[in-house]
């Protein structure tokens, strides 16, 4: 059981509509896909033959630690993400956690979505959900090294770099973002200060 309560229908109203709902295994043939866009290779290596994808989401949606959702922009599906429980995922072996924190992983799928802005309002709403969680204090990504691009935009959504960790399958910049940080680009957001 994840620490939120999720509401898979749940829209935000911002220049266009941010909604997001779980994944399922009907999803696996657009997920396959976006897996398969150049710009998401380098950074999931998951370009794999498609019954060997499925088999992997199949064992990532048992996975009770996380989330996997759709996010979409008025009404279609534009990006992935992983929402998780720290204590219970590898990052918590590479930092001081506490019970309560969560983390993010995420992607936009296909190429003709980049550049269009989407990313902030989809990012800045997924930490509001994870922070609807009064006990949790923070949220964390460890986006790869070489992903100079998912770095500036979790800076801008208040994540702060702590260190650089060696995982299995990469080398990550551990970001770390309070509820303050947050609550702080939260009002920027809403005040279009940001």
């Amino acid at each position: 059981m994840l620490f939120w309560q999720y509401d898979p229908v749940r829209e935000f109203k911002t220049a266009f509509r941010v909604s997001f709902r779980g994944v399922t295994m009907a999803d696996a043939s657009m997920l396959h896909g976006w897996m398969n866009e150049a710009h998401v290779i380098p950074y999931w290596r998951l370009d794999i033959p498609f019954l060997e994808y499925k088999l992997h989401l199949e064992k990532s949606l048992s996975d009770d630690h996380q989330k996997l959702l759709i996010g979409k922009i008025n009404g279609r599906p534009v990006s992935y993400w992983e929402i998780y429980r720290v204590r219970e995922d590898i990052i918590g072996g590479y930092y001081d956690f506490d019970d309560y924190d969560q983390g993010v992983h995420l992607l936009i799928g296909d190429r003709a979505h980049l550049g269009k802005g989407f990313i902030y309002p989809l990012l800045m709403r997924t930490l509001h959900l994870q922070f609807q969680k009064t006990e949790t204090k923070k949220v964390v990504a460890e986006p790869d090294v070489r992903n100079e691009k998912m770095i500036h935009v979790f800076k801008k959504c208040g994540f702060i770099p702590k260190k650089e960790v060696v995982l299995p399958d990469k080398t990550a910049l551990l970001m770390m973002c309070t509820r303050e940080a947050f609550e702080r680009r939260w009002m920027d957001w809403q005040g279009n200060r940001f």
